[in-house]
């Protein structure tokens, strides 16, 4: 069976600061992998060279294709989709809307002829999105209207209704409370067993090494252990990273 996604000693440096040096990493498929690291590992960096926003050295292979010269929209029209940790929501769209926007792919021509014919017939992906994060009945209000937890499970929902190969997530739990965190880890475990393999990053221990099937941590940009949560968890490199309130937090995971 083909690798989602796979990265190759992909490194980035900025000026004299090597951010990513080497990393090595997998999502197989069915499989959700937890990204994690202290403040400053690299983490976003990683995310943000895999889906070509910053140069890099190494190779990114998407569903077995080699995509590490591609430009960030081929990727995403390949099937690699992200999330931001800021949320960015169109305010004047609904949320369906703000779905529809990203679920399309349009090539030149199909930009052409909706500037003379309209409806665009929505995509299934739309409604699997909405029902993931059991937003329906959210769906015609607008992202003004929403509390910072709903609008974070949008644009989580935007990313997942392109229907993507393998969905990248930075920090989606980031404001929510541990009601909410808890719901969000129930949903994306469910998207991840229905098919879309996913690779997260986020600080809530609890949510990641709760829900994910492997774990790579990050420090100073270089991988310094992965496996399992558990194998993760008891690793003593991995608790001095995570030196104070973190590294309680870590240990206490279960």
């Amino acid at each position: 069976m083909t690798t989602v996604l796979s990265a190759r000693g992909v490194s980035v440096s900025f000026g004299g600061v090597h951010a990513v040096v080497d990393v090595d990493l997998d999502v197989e498929p069915g499989q959700l992998v937890g990204l994690i690291g202290p403040n400053g590992a690299g983490k976003t960096t990683f995310v943000d060279a895999i889906s070509g926003f910053v140069p890099h050295r190494g190779t990114v292979t998407l569903d077995g294709v080699d995509i590490t010269g591609s430009s960030p929209h081929s990727r995403a029209r390949r099937g690699l989709s992200r999330t931001w940790q800021a949320i960015e929501l169109f305010d004047d769209l609904t949320v369906r809307e703000n779905l529809t926007v990203a679920a399309q792919h349009p090539s030149t021509l199909a930009t052409l002829k909706e500037l003379f014919a309209r409806p665009i017939p929505l995509s299934q992906g739309i409604d699997e999105a909405l029902e993931a994060f059991a937003l329906e009945e959210l769906a015609d209000a607008t992202p003004t209207e929403l509390t910072q937890g709903q609008r974070k499970l949008v644009g989580v929902a935007r990313a997942l209704a392109a229907r993507p190969k393998c969905l990248c997530l930075d920090e989606p739990a980031a404001g929510l409370d541990a009601h909410e965190s808890v719901a969000f880890g129930r949903h994306l475990r469910e998207i991840v067993d229905r098919g879309t393999p996913t690779l997260l990053i986020d600080h809530d221990m609890g949510l990641v090494l709760g829900i994910s099937d492997h774990v790579v941590v990050l420090e100073f940009g270089q991988v310094i252990a992965d496996g399992t949560p558990g194998e993760v968890r008891s690793d003593p490199s991995v608790v001095a990273a995570y030196l104070g309130s973190a590294a309680d937090e870590l240990t206490a995971a279960d």
